[in-house]
C-alpha cells in the first residue's frame, strides 16, 4: 500500500506541474547576456545569467500559453542599458496586452541614489511593489565628462590628436579642459532625447500627466513612503507578501518558473526539421578588432572580431536553408579596417539576395554604425546610441613625464618616419600631414559608404556625420535608421522581406556540432573559422581605466567616453 501511495502521489504531483497555473519570474539583479556565449570562458561566466533572446522568445510564447498567468520581475538598482530596458518594456507590454498580470518588484530603485532607468523599466508593469525600506531614485538623466588635460600637463604628458570632425569628441578628454560648443550641444541633445523617452514612458505606464512626471523628477529621489503617496509605486511590500498576493490572484497552486527555463523547455521540445527555411541570427558585441571574437580571462568586456563575424555571415549566406539574416550589433566601434571587413560581408550578403536586417542594442556607434549601414534595414530602440560617423587618431607624448621621473630614451631607426608613432617625441610637420591625410581618407570612405548605404547625398551624409552621436529616436528622423523596435521586430521584418512565415524558426550562426567545435578549421571558409577565442589582454578588468588614461585601445572608430545610460 505504501508503494502504491508513493506512485499515486508522484503521478498527482506530475499532473499538477503539467496543469497548474504558471507564474514566470525574471531576476534582473543577475544581469542579462545579449546573445549566445562566444567562447567557453564566456559560457562559464554566463551560466547564472539569462539571455535576452531567451527572455524575449519566452515572453512571446507565453502570451498565447493559457497556463501562464503572470510575470514577476525583480529589478535591481543596476538595470540593463537603456535600449535593452526599452526592449524588455516592449515585451512586457505585449504580454500585458494578452491579459496577463505583470508585477515589478524592487528592494530599492537606488538607495537614495540614481535609479531613473530601473524605475522607467518598472513603470511598464501593471503593478509596482517596493520593499518598505526602499527608495525610488527618480532623479533624471545626466551625462558627465571628465577632462584630464590639466592633470596630464602637470605630469608632462601632451596629446597630439586629430579628429574628423567637431563632434568626434573622444580625444577631448585629453586635449581639452572643458566641453567645446559641439561637445555640449551633442551631449545636451542626447540627455534631452532620453529624458523625453523616459518621461513619456512613465507617464503612460503610471497614468500620470507628462508635466507632472517632470515635476516628480525634479523632486526626487523619494523615500519609499513619499513614492507611494506620489503614485510612483502601488504598494510597500516584502518579497513574501508580493508573491502571496500574486498567487492569490492567479491561484494558490501556481507554480513558479524562470522565464529562461520556460523558454529553453519550449525550445527543447521543438526539433528542427531537415531542410527547414530559417532566419540566421548573428551576434556581434563589444569593441571591434581584427581577428577572432573573444574575451580576456582577466575580465573586462568581450570583443567583436572581424574574422569571427565575417565567417558567420559567410556561413549563413552560403546555407541554402537560410533565407534572411538578422545581425545584432551592440558595439561602440573600434578598428576601422576590421569594421570595413565586416561591412563588406554585409554588402555581399545583401547582393546574394538574402535580406539582412540590423538589430541595434544599447550601442551601435562609430565602427558599430559602419558594420550596420549597408544592411537592407536598420532597427534600433529610441534609446540606442548610434551614429558617431567620424574618426580620430594621434598619440600621447610622454617625454616630459619620463624626464620628470629620470627616464631617458634614445631611438635608432632607418626611414624618416620610422619612429613617428613613438610616444617620446612629437610629430613633425611632415608626419602631421600623413596623419591628417589618413584621417581624411578614413572619414571620406566612411561618409561615402553612409551615403551609398542609406540613400543619401554625400553632402547630407556629411551633415549627419562629423562624429556626432544620436539617439535611435533622433537617428530615425534623420534617416540613419529605418524603424524603432527590438530584436523581435527585426526578426519579423527579416521574415517578411524573405517571404517566410511569421513563425519561421531562428537559428544562431554559426551552427556548429560539438565535433566541429573541437576540430581545427579546414580553411577560412570553414564554419569553424567563426569560433571565438579566449585572448589574453594586458588590461583585463581595468581596460576601461586604461582607455581613459590614453593607453592603446581598439582603434580610431570608437564612441567617445562612456555612453551607457542606466
Amino acid at each position: 500500500m505504501d508503494a502504491t501511495k508513493v506512485i499515486i502521489d508522484s503521478v498527482d504531483r506530475f499532473r499538477q506541474r503539467r496543469t497548474a497555473p504558471l507564474v514566470l519570474e525574471l531576476d534582473l539583479t543577475e544581469g542579462l547576456t545579449d546573445g549566445p556565449p562566444s567562447d567557453p570562458l564566456t559560457a562559464i561566466m554566463a551560466m547564472r545569467k539569462t539571455s535576452l533572446t531567451d527572455v524575449l522568445s519566452g515572453l512571446k510564447r507565453a502570451r498565447t500559453d493559457d497556463r501562464v498567468k503572470a510575470l514577476i520581475v525583480k529589478i535591481g538598482s543596476q538595470s540593463p542599458g537603456l535600449a535593452v530596458v526599452q526592449e524588455l518594456r516592449q515585451a512586457v507590454a505585449y504580454f500585458r496586452a494578452a491579459g496577463k498580470l505583470t508585477v515589478a518588484y524592487a528592494e530599492s530603485f537606488g538607495e537614495l541614489g540614481a535609479g531613473t532607468v530601473p524605475y522607467y523599466l518598472a513603470s511598464g508593469f501593471e503593478r509596482i511593489y517596493l520593499q518598505p525600506s526602499g527608495d525610488v531614485g527618480l532623479t533624471g538623466v545626466a551625462m558627465e565628462q571628465r577632462f584630464l588635460r590639466g592633470a596630464l600637463g602637470k605630469l608632462g604628458v601632451e596629446y597630439q590628436v586629430g579628429q574628423r570632425h567637431e563632434y568626434k569628441t573622444a580625444a577631448n578628454t585629453f586635449t581639452q579642459d572643458h566641453m567645446t560648443e559641439a561637445h555640449r550641444e551633442s551631449m545636451s541633445r542626447i540627455t534631452e532625447s532620453v529624458t523625453e523617452q523616459v518621461v513619456a514612458g512613465i507617464a503612460e505606464g503610471r497614468g500620470i500627466d507628462a508635466a507632472r512626471v517632470r515635476e516628480l523628477i525634479d523632486q526626487g529621489p523619494f523615500i519609499g513612503a513619499e513614492a507611494l503617496e506620489a503614485g510612483l509605486v502601488d504598494r510597500m511590500a516584502y518579497r513574501d507578501e508580493v508573491y502571496d498576493e500574486v498567487k492569490s490572484a492567479v491561484g494558490d497552486d501556481a507554480i513558479l518558473q524562470y522565464v529562461g527555463r520556460y523558454a529553453k523547455a519550449l525550445t527543447s521540445r521543438k526539433l528542427p526539421r531537415p531542410g527547414e527555411q530559417t532566419v540566421a541570427l548573428v551576434h556581434g558585441s563589444g569593441a571591434i578588432r581584427l581577428g577572432r571574437s573573444g574575451r580576456s580571462p582577466l575580465g573586462g568586456g568581450g570583443a567583436m572580431g572581424s574574422d569571427t563575424i565575417c565567417a558567420a555571415l559567410r556561413a549563413a549566406r552560403r546555407d541554402d536553408n537560410v533565407k534572411a539574416v538578422v545581425f545584432r550589433v551592440d558595439s561602440p566601434g573600434g578598428s576601422y579596417t576590421a569594421s570595413d571587413a565586416i561591412w563588406r560581408e554585409v554588402v555581399l550578403t545583401r547582393k546574394a539576395g538574402k535580406p539582412i536586417v540590423i538589430s541595434m542594442g544599447d550601442l551601435a556607434a562609430s565602427g558599430g554604425y559602419m558594420v550596420s549601414m549597408a544592411a537592407d534595414a536598420i532597427v534600433a530602440q529610441p534609446g540606442t546610441l548610434t551614429g558617431s560617423i567620424g574618426v580620430f587618431g594621434g598619440k600621447a607624448v610622454i617625454s616630459g613625464l619620463l624626464e620628470k621621473i629620470g627616464i631617458s630614451s634614445e631611438t635608432v631607426g632607418e626611414g624618416t618616419n620610422s619612429g613617428m608613432l613613438s610616444s617620446t617625441k612629437g610629430f613633425s610637420d611632415a608626419q602631421w600631414a600623413r596623419i591628417n591625410a589618413w584621417l581624411d581618407r578614413v572619414y571620406d570612405d566612411f561618409v561615402n559608404k553612409v551615403a551609398e548605404g542609406r540613400g543619401l547625398s554625400r553632402e547630407r551624409a556629411h551633415e549627419l556625420a562629423k562624429g556626432r552621436v544620436w539617439t535611435g529616436a533622433d537617428a530615425l528622423e534623420r534617416g540613419l535608421v529605418d524603424e524603432l523596435g527590438g530584436l523581435e521586430d527585426a526578426l519579423s521584418l527579416a521574415r517578411r522581406k524573405a517571404g517566410l512565415a511569421a513563425d519561421a524558426p531562428v537559428r544562431p550562426y554559426p551552427r556548429l556540432s560539438p565535433l566541429e567545435r573541437l576540430r581545427p578549421a579546414e580553411s577560412s571558409e570553414d564554419k569553424a573559422a567563426a569560433l571565438a577565442q579566449v585572448r589574453l589582454e594586458a588590461w583585463g578588468p581595468i581596460a576601461h581605466l586604461a582607455g581613459e588614461l590614453g593607453l592603446p585601445s581598439y582603434g580610431p572608430l570608437m564612441l567617445p567616453g562612456w555612453w551607457t545610460i542606466r
